[in-house]
């Protein structure tokens, strides 16, 4: 092929975009500098990705506790709306009960800085802090834990469609990686039983 001048058409994968970085009137990092936190609630950090069905793309939103790296609220939609990360910050909400001093990160997207989510915050008495403009660094966490989760659930093949999604996701989620996957980042324990080891402390 070399010799004819030819070469091979590769095809492009296409992956969508989470984030467009389009926030209207974006706030502060409030993590920027600051210490790493001490105990659970005191930050919290959403993100989305997109998951790959049979049947077209999902998209999943998370909201996890940087103390205890816990998945705290999660959601997923066929479509990337605010009510995506509304409906996963709602049920990080119902787990934790107490957020009167909780900050919550995340990045630049539209999502995040609508205003029907910003109202949410608002009644919960969250802080909303979000990622410096072009820098993932900034929301290493969740990142992370995206790239954790489609390594480890890829072993199950590719969903089938959304019903398919949401029982293997709350399998994974809840059932494994809360309760019983392993982290460096906290001893060598799972986030359930950090949270038990701290509340023992108290």
């Amino acid at each position: 092929m070399r010799q004819q001048g030819l070469q091979a058409l590769q095809r492009k994968r296409f992956t969508p975009r989470t984030s467009d970085g389009r926030a209207s009137n974006p706030c502060a990092n409030l993590l920027f500098k600051a210490a790493p936190p001490t105990a659970p609630n005191q930050v919290w950090a959403g993100d989305i990705t997109y998951i790959e069905t049979a049947r077209g793309w999902l998209y999943l939103a998370v909201v996890i506790d940087l103390c205890s790296r816990r998945i705290i609220g999660w959601s997923v939609a066929p479509t990337m709306q605010s009510s995506l990360v509304i409906d996963a910050l709602g049920q990080a909400v119902q787990t934790r009960k107490s957020t009167s001093v909780t900050i919550f990160h995340s990045d630049r997207g539209s999502q995040y800085s609508s205003g029907a989510f910003r109202e949410m915050i608002g009644k919960a008495g969250l802080q909303q802090s979000m990622s410096r403009l072009g820098n993932p660094y900034d929301n290493a966490w969740t990142e992370s834990f995206m790239g954790t989760l489609k390594a480890e659930m890829s072993r199950e093949g590719l969903f089938t469609d959304l019903a398919d999604a949401r029982i293997k996701l709350f399998s994974y989620i809840d059932g494994f990686y809360n309760q019983r996957r392993l982290h460096s980042s906290i001893g060598y324990v799972s986030p359930k039983q950090f949270e038990e080891k701290f509340s023992e402390t108290k």
